[in-house]
């Protein structure tokens, strides 16, 4: 056994490691200065990587709330129009319903389940209105006044807290 761990201790040129010479101190600089450069490339690789990971995740977030506002924006426009016309007419306007059905449904792709509910809701109310009565002048002025002509309201508030909280990052 001493044998073997005098064998195992024996240098390359059979000298005993307590008789071997010491290392070059250029080989011990060489070394050093070749880790830090390849620990240096490593952090730079690193920061680079987070930085463009999180710049990514940014232009996706800033990308989804664009088109969600866009597309807030074209129901709102659309359901406008579309509850006008039924507080003045009795004839069902099918193109502005399947418009807002269209947006409503794109909304349950990109939304929050609060924005899609509102938005049902006033489709509800929309399709329900054709159903009632015709307005007066006198009775939309009333309306006005009373804020019944202001359906989009609850709708407008979901939205605006869903885009500043981003629920959907």
């Amino acid at each position: 056994l001493r044998d073997l761990t005098l064998n195992m201790l024996m240098a390359d040129c059979g000298k005993p490691l307590a008789t071997r010479e010491a290392m070059n101190p250029g080989y011990v600089t060489a070394i050093a200065a070749l880790a830090g450069a390849a620990l240096g490339g490593l952090t730079s690789f690193a920061s680079s990587w987070t930085t463009l990971h999180a710049q990514m995740k940014a232009q996706r977030l800033s990308s989804s709330r664009s088109s969600r506002q866009e597309l807030y924006k074209q129901f709102i426009d659309e359901a406008s129009r579309t509850y006008v016309d039924a507080l003045v007419h009795d004839k069902l306007d099918v193109s502005g319903l399947v418009g807002i059905y269209s947006l409503i449904s794109k909304m349950r792709v990109l939304s929050s389940q609060k924005v899609i509910e509102s938005a049902a809701r006033i489709a509800i109310l929309i399709t329900d209105t054709y159903f009632q009565p015709n307005k007066t002048p006198t009775e939309l002025q009333a309306m006005m006044h009373d804020g019944g002509v202001d359906p989009l309201l609850t709708f407008s508030d979901v939205c605006r807290q869903e885009l500043e909280t981003d629920l959907l990052a």
